[in-house]
C-alpha cells in the first residue's frame, strides 16, 4: 500500500514537473510592433524667404503641382516635390478625382505633408451631394442625404454627430480642414448653387445646426470652414459661372445672413470662406465681396469682430475670371483682407503677381506677415491637438 501511494506521488510529481516545465517554456504571444507616427516641423516665419511666404497663401490643386499630369493626379511623384520646391504652397485641397481607394488616399496625404512646411490638406466633405469620399463606394464611411434634412430634424444634436462623425474619417486619411459647413441661409427658392446645402431658410436654425457641426469637427481633430461669407443663399445665378448679386442692405443682412456666422465666430471657427457676390447696396459697387475692403475687413473683421482665417472661393470661378486676370485677382484679394488664395485660374501669375506686388510696395511685407502667421498658427494647432508638431 505504501508502495501503491509511492509509486502515484512520484506520478503525480511527475505530472506537476511535466505541467511547470510547459509553462516555463511558453513563449508569451507577439506584440505588434508600434506603428512610427511621424512628427512635423514648422519653420519659423523669421527664416522664411518671401518665396515661402507667398507659398504659404496659396491653396492649390494637387495638379496645379504636376503640370505634366494630364488629369487628376492620384500619387506623389518626383516631378511633385521639384514644383513645390519652386512654389511652396502652404495648402492643397483634395477633390473626388484624386481619390481611388483608402490605401491611396492615406498614401497620397502623407507624401503631401512631407512636401515641406507641413501643406495644410483640405476637402469639401460637407455631407450629401458635396461629399468628395463619401460618395467613393471605395470608402465604408457615414453617407448623408443632405445638411437640409439634418436640418429638418431641428436637433442640433444630429448637426454636431454629422461633424464628428466626417471628421474622424476626414482625420483618419490624412486631412485637416474641412470646408464646410455650408452657412448659408437658403432663403431664395430660386437659388440654384446652395439649395440643400444649406441647413435651411431659418437663419437661427442654421445658425445652431452649422455652429455645432463645426464643434463635431473640432471634436475629430479637425478644423472647420464656414462659407460662404457674406451669404450665398439669396442669390438667383452661380457665381461659379458669372456676376451673382444681392441687393440686401447691411442691415437686412445682419437680421439673416450674419446670424450663422456670428455663432460660428463664438463657436471659434478658425476659416471663413468668402463668396464672389457683390453686395452694391452695402458697398455702392460691383466688386465681388472676396475683393472688397468694405466686406472683409470693415464688416467681418471690425464689425464681427472674426480674427481667423479668411480664405477665398475658388478663384477659378467666373465671377472672377470674366473680370479679371489671376494675378489682378490675386493682388486685390490680398489687399481687401484675404490670407488665403483658393484655386487661382492661372497659379504661376497669381504666385507671381503677388512676389511682385511685394517688391515693389503694393503690398507691404508687415502685411504678408500678418497673414502668414494666421496660416502658421492654424497649422501648429492642427498638429498639437493630434500629437504631431515636433
Amino acid at each position: 500500500m505504501i508502495k501503491h501511494f509511492f509509486r502515484m506521488g512520484m506520478a503525480g510529481l511527475a505530472a506537476l514537473s511535466f505541467l511547470a516545465s510547459c509553462h516555463k517554456n511558453e513563449q508569451p504571444a507577439p506584440v505588434p510592433p508600434t506603428p512610427e507616427v511621424t512628427k512635423y516641423s514648422l519653420k519659423p516665419l523669421s527664416e522664411m524667404t518671401l518665396k515661402e511666404k507667398v507659398g504659404q497663401l496659396f491653396n492649390v490643386r494637387p495638379e496645379i503641382l504636376s503640370p505634366e499630369s494630364t488629369g487628376y493626379v492620384t500619387k506623389g511623384t518626383e516631378a511633385m516635390t521639384d514644383f513645390f520646391k519652386d512654389y511652396p504652397v502652404g495648402g492643397i485641397t483634395i477633390f473626388a478625382g484624386n481619390i481611388t481607394n483608402p490605401t491611396q488616399l492615406k498614401n497620397f496625404t502623407s507624401f503631401l505633408h512631407d512636401l515641406g512646411n507641413y501643406p495644410m490638406l483640405c476637402i469639401d466633405e460637407e455631407g450629401g451631394r458635396v461629399a468628395r469620399i463619401a460618395k467613393n463606394t471605395q470608402f465604408n464611411v457615414p453617407v448623408y442625404q443632405s445638411m437640409e434634412s439634418i436640418g429638418k430634424t431641428g436637433d442640433s444634436k444630429n448637426a454636431y454627430n454629422a461633424g464628428d462623425a466626417i471628421g474622424t474619417y476626414l482625420m483618419n486619411y490624412g486631412l485637416d480642414v474641412d470646408l464646410a459647413p455650408v452657412s448659408d441661409v437658403n432663403t431664395n427658392p430660386n437659388n440654384v448653387v446652395i439649395g440643400d446645402r444649406a441647413f435651411g431658410s431659418d437663419p437661427v436654425l442654421v445658425a445652431d445646426m452649422a455652429s455645432q457641426f463645426l464643434k463635431g469637427l473640432k471634436h475629430a481633430k479637425v478644423e472647420g470652414c464656414q462659407k460662404h461669407f457674406p451669404g450665398h443663399g439669396d442669390t438667383s445665378t452661380d457665381s461659379h459661372y458669372g456676376y451673382a448679386e444681392s441687393m440686401k442692405t447691411w442691415e437686412e443682412l445682419s437680421a439673416c445672413e450674419m446670424l450663422p456666422f456670428r455663432k460660428g465666430i463664438e463657436a471659434d471657427t478658425k476659416m471663413i470662406m468668402t463668396a464672389h457676390i457683390s453686395l452694391p447696396n452695402v458697398t455702392g459697387e460691383d466688386t465681388p465681396s472676396t475683393l472688397s475692403k468694405t466686406i472683409l475687413q470693415e464688416k467681418l473683421r471690425g464689425e464681427l469682430g472674426y480674427k481667423g482665417i479668411i480664405i477665398t472661393d475658388s478663384m477659378g470661378m467666373g465671377a472672377i475670371t470674366k473680370q479679371y486676370s489671376s494675378g489682378e485677382a490675386a493682388v486685390r484679394a490680398l489687399e481687401a483682407g484675404v490670407d488665403i488664395i483658393l484655386d487661382p485660374e492661372d497659379f504661376r501669375e497669381a504666385f507671381n503677381a503677388v512676389m511682385d506686388a511685394v517688391k515693389k510696395g503694393r503690398i507691404s511685407m508687415a502685411m504678408i506677415d500678418e497673414r502668414v502667421t494666421r496660416v502658421l498658427e492654424l497649422k501648429k494647432s492642427i498638429l498639437q491637438s493630434r500629437g504631431l508638431l515636433k
